[in-house]
């Protein structure tokens, strides 16, 4: 027994003196002693767990200051009544899971978000509901933080009258994945963001834009579907951008586009579908992107590549049923066009190599007037324009004689 005790001892002299601890849960809720996560949060020490229980909690601002994680159980509802930021975030290693967060304030010079996160590091983000918010998640100055799985609806009828879904400033290493964002200002906006996976996110019916990135180098945006937006994801002044196996559709309008490419270098897009957008993709000052592998199907116009483009390779895309496949407001070609399938060539494979044997030149005589004279689309299926395009195909006089397609295959490829 003399023995046993003296185990016992030397293990609690151990932990004592390697400073180990235990972490402690606080229940929160109507039923338990601690009804307020204010109060909890007063109480709790760095590592500690609050586990908030089902029930309306109207708080004000719940400034969290300590490492701790904050589980709702039962889908606890925290409300701002329209006053106030629910949660603000000044700690690293905080957790927010489980919450309905809803009518936070609304201010045109403070950006008030259902949750915030303030010059900090190591934040998860995940499984709650953002309802009726100004911004939804504001990530300002934060590093290697995790926003996943949330759902986000707003209902202004205005850019001005709604904040951004997700929304990220001058911040590092994020991972932003399968949340769903609805009727916000932009979907998804970072701005100098670096080294950020954006993977599995619905943008829909945003007054903007799905997703909306500016000096934000190094970052992939995987398998993101964007529909329904003002636009779908405008991407300005920024290089080394991955974009793969995302979704572009349903992006209507006299200004809207699937993708805008803006000052865009040293970049991929590839294995992306871009279906039923007035633009698929419009690109203006951008260098030396790989376009590859690409679905383009039932767009207004597939690709406007403007004259202060170079260097960018398009291989290997299908263009199918798009009312334009390629426009342009200039003759200088500086891009190369390979190894692409056009539903539009008439062209034949003599040494069945599934390569046509005559070049394809996918800009049209008509589509350039129609850049310059939009209410020319009034003559669209005209005769006259099937015999304008067809005489230019022949003997090219207008269009830009080198921006040509001399593989073209003659089989759509499987993107």
């Amino acid at each position: 027994m003399t023995r046993y005790f003296y185990v016992v001892f030397c293990v609690f002299v151990c932990l004592a003196v390697s400073g180990m601890s235990y972490a402690a849960t606080i229940q929160v809720g109507a039923s338990y002693h601690i009804k307020s996560i204010n109060h909890a949060l007063g109480l709790v020490a760095d590592g500690d767990t609050i586990r908030v229980h089902a029930g309306v909690y109207r708080e004000g601002n719940i400034a969290i200051r300590k490492r701790v994680v904050l589980i709702g159980v039962g889908n606890p509802v925290i409300d701002g009544e329209k006053q106030h930021e629910p949660f603000s975030v000044f700690a690293p290693n905080v957790t927010i899971r489980g919450f309905t967060i809803k009518a936070s304030g609304r201010s045109s010079i403070r950006d008030i978000a259902a949750i915030k996160i303030y010059d900090t590091r190591h934040a998860t983000i995940a499984d709650n509901i953002l309802d009726d918010n100004f911004f939804g998640i504001y990530m300002q100055n934060a590093k290697q933080c995790t926003v996943r799985n949330n759902q986000l609806t707003a209902y202004g009828e205005t850019e001005q009258l709604t904040g951004n879904g997700i929304h990220s400033w001058k911040s590092d290493s994020l991972y932003i994945a399968g949340n769903t964002i609805v009727g916000h200002r932009d979907g998804i906006y970072l701005e100098f963001v670096t080294r950020t996976e954006v993977r599995d996110n619905h943008a829909l019916h945003n007054r903007r834009y799905g997703l909306h990135f500016m000096f934000s180098h190094d970052n992939g945006y995987y398998a993101n579907t964007f529909t329904g937006n003002g636009a779908g994801v405008a991407v300005m002044y920024t290089k080394h951008v991955r974009m793969a196996h995302n979704t572009f559709n349903e992006n209507w309008g006299d200004a809207a586009y699937g993708l805008l490419l803006k000052d865009i270098t040293d970049s991929h897009i590839e294995h992306n579908v871009f279906s039923r957008n007035t633009t698929a993709i419009l690109m203006e000052g951008s260098n030396r992107v790989q376009m590859q592998r690409n679905q383009f199907e039932g767009n207004g116009w597939a690709l406007k590549m403007q004259a202060s483009c170079m260097d960018n390779v398009v291989t290997e895309n299908n263009f199918v049923q798009n009312t334009f496949d390629v426009a342009t407001n200039g003759s200088l070609v500086l891009n190369t066009f390979a190894r692409n399938y056009w539903d539009k060539y008439e062209g034949y494979d003599l040494d069945k190599d599934h390569e046509g044997d005559v070049p394809f030149r996918p800009v049209s005589l008509y589509s350039m007037v129609v850049e310059k004279f939009p209410m020319a689309m009034l003559l669209f299926r005209s005769f006259i324009v099937m015999l304008l395009d067809r005489t230019e195909r022949v003997i090219p006089s207008l269009t830009p004689e080198n921006l040509k397609d001399d593989f073209p295959l003659m089989k759509p490829i499987d993107v």
